[in-house]
């Protein structure tokens, strides 16, 4: 099953990348993206090793903008595996008039310690872009769809969603930028069974194109599958990006 995992994220991060080193060469840059990692090892009395693989694709012309973004975080405490989590966005926006545009959403998570073998968002909405400026960019939105999810030893569970969410960015200076994002999805058939995804975020420029990026994630399910696990995890990331 992991190698199976392992082969989806080859193939979503080929597909993300692909169409950016193919277009290059042309006059006018429609797309942009970025290519991260980091690891972290210690040794001593506790051995721990964590990684992690971050890839994003932007291609945007006049009134359209489609976005793919994928994360890949494993981690582990003296051989023992405690993080193994994969996250994949899609999402395809269209500007409609002014600050106001739709968009269409596709949302993945695979997340061993939560007991979430996959979970499929499928949605569709609006949002509203509240400031929008070279330096700061302050969005909301709001989407409904479907959802698929599948449990160990459960049947696939379906259900609608309500996706309501919102994302700040602030540039500090010319080579450092501020970003937050706040999520939810809501189970329409049980809005209490929801899973909230926080992130809070600095980016700084080391040389050339490539960046320092520094990330606090924090993911919140109100009703794991499984009562003795947690509600919340988070995760301190730090990664080296390479834009192009």
């Amino acid at each position: 099953m992991a190698n199976c995992h392992l082969r989806l994220l080859f193939v979503v991060t080929i597909c993300i990348v692909m169409p950016a080193v193919a277009l290059a060469q042309q006059p006018v840059k429609l797309y942009t993206g970025n290519l991260g990692g980091g690891i972290a090892i210690t040794g001593g009395n506790t051995d721990t090793k964590n990684f992690n693989l971050t890839a994003s694709l932007v291609r945007a012309e006049m009134r359209n903008v489609i976005k793919g973004s994928l994360a890949y975080l494993r981690g582990d405490q003296n051989d023992v595996l405690n993080l193994d989590k994969t996250s994949f966005n899609f999402r395809d926006e269209y500007t409609i008039s002014g600050r106001t545009f739709v968009f269409g959403q596709l949302d993945y998570l695979r997340d061993q310690f939560k007991q979430i073998i996959f979970l499929w968002v499928p949605t569709a909405g609006v949002g509203y872009k509240l400031v929008n400026t070279d330096a700061t960019q302050l969005t909301i939105d709001s989407a409904v769809g479907g959802l698929l999810e599948k449990n160990p030893g459960l049947e696939t569970s379906k259900s609608g969603s309500f996706v309501p969410g919102q994302r700040f960015q602030q540039k500090i200076s010319s080579t450092a930028a501020f970003t937050q994002s706040l999520s939810t999805i809501f189970k329409t058939k049980d809005f209490a069974d929801s899973l909230t995804n926080f992130s809070l975020g600095v980016t700084t420029a080391l040389a050339g194109k490539l960046e320092l990026k520094l990330e606090f994630i924090d993911s919140y399910k109100n009703k794991p599958t499984n009562a003795l696990l947690k509600k919340n995890d988070t995760a301190f990331v730090t990664a080296f990006v390479v834009k192009f």
